[in-house]
This record gives structure tokens, C-alpha cells and sequence, in this order.
């Protein structure tokens, strides 16, 4: 990509168009004998999305970006960013809900991704939507069904 353009400057040029804090640039394919397109966000090192892109009338040249395609491919992108946003969150914070004869709790874990020393907050929140307990763990801490019942028997002390 070439980093003298400015980000905020649109373009639109059959393999490379910039609108809207994107970048789409269609490339030749390196697999094969055909050609892909890679969907940048502004900001961004690594694209969002890459996909086979059509294959012009010559059956040689890749098939112009237009307004539709290029609109079509945000959507698809901003929907991966999305999936993976979403999937990242469930990876990092995770809930199970225990009771006993007194009343039930929401256990919750998570996990914060430091580089150097990740770790995670183990909680505990009531039926009133109060924290009741709270406690550090390692980033590791397996949170399920029977370790979050251990954590309510043992009266939310640190698990070891």
C-alpha cells in the first residue's frame, strides 16, 4: 500500500478504491492465475477481509471495482470485524449462574489480555445486580458449572 496517499483522500480507480475510512485494492493472486481483493480499515496494518475477486470479460484482467462492489465489500468486512470482535469478548468474558438453598449468583471471569502478566477478576454478583466478591486468578482459570459452585462453597475465597 502506498503510505503517501492520504487516508482521508477517496479514490476510485478500477483496482483501487479508498471511501469511508476503507481501502479495497484488488491484487493478483499469488495461488493461482487469479486475482483477489483485500479490504483495509484506515488506521489499520493487516485487511479485514480478503476474497477472490472477479475476473474481467478478457478472462486475463480483474474485473473493475465499482460503487456497488466496493459498497458490498465494506459491508462484508465491517461484518467480520464484528464476528470477531464478538468472538474475541466470549474468549475474554465468560458467566455462569449457581445458586444454593439461599439464593443464586452470576459468576463471572474476565480475562485481561496483558502482554506481560495476563490475569483475570473472578466475581460473584447477587440476585440485586450487587458485586458481591471479587477476586484476581490467572488468565487461565477454568470458569465452569462446578468450579464456580467450588468458589460459592468455599464462601468466594480465592481459588488456588
Amino acid at each position: 500500500m502506498n503510505d503517501s496517499l492520504d487516508p482521508a483522500e477517496s479514490i476510485y480507480e478500477p483496482r483501487l478504491w479508498r471511501d469511508n475510512g476503507w481501502t479495497a485494492r484488488v491484487i493478483k493472486n499469488e495461488d493461482d492465475e487469479g486475482w483477489a481483493v483485500a479490504m483495509i480499515k484506515d488506521g489499520e496494518a493487516e485487511p479485514a477481509l480478503v476474497g477472490p475477486w472477479t475476473m474481467g470479460r478478457d478472462k486475463k484482467n480483474p474485473k473493475p471495482l465499482d460503487v456497488n462492489a466496493f459498497n458490498t465489500l465494506v459491508k462484508t468486512a465491517n461484518e467480520v470485524l464484528r464476528r470477531h470482535e464478538q468472538q474475541l469478548h466470549a474468549t475474554l468474558h465468560k458467566s455462569v449462574r449457581v445458586s444454593n438453598e439461599h439464593s443464586s449468583w452470576e459468576i463471572k471471569l474476565d480475562i485481561v489480555p496483558d502482554e506481560d502478566a495476563p490475569y483475570a477478576w473472578l466475581s460473584a454478583i447477587d440476585e440485586a445486580g450487587e458485586e458481591v466478591a471479587k477476586v484476581k486468578v490467572a488468565a487461565n482459570f477454568n470458569l465452569n458449572r462446578a468450579s464456580a459452585e467450588r468458589w460459592l462453597e468455599n464462601e468466594f475465597a480465592r481459588p488456588r
